[in-house]
């Protein structure tokens, strides 16, 4: 693993972290904040599995200019 893809997965990480705090600090009731929790992590594993398939097209992309080149 690379030293950016660390610095993006410690900064995702501290993210979630950072926003599960706030909302359990928040004066919510318990199902509205339960409701948001499952909103937000639904989000965010939509944007992560975005992330991950353009990181694997770009991947076939470099190996498929790769293998032309050759």
């Amino acid at each position: 693993m690379t030293t950016t893809t660390k610095v993006i997965l410690g900064l995702i990480g501290a993210a979630a972290v950072g926003a599960a705090v706030g909302m359990l600090l928040a004066p919510e009731k318990g199902s509205d904040l339960r409701r948001n929790i499952k909103d937000q992590a639904g989000k965010w594993g939509d944007k992560l599995t975005d992330m991950w398939q353009n990181g694997k097209r770009t991947a076939e992309k470099a190996s498929s200019r790769m293998q032309t080149e050759m």
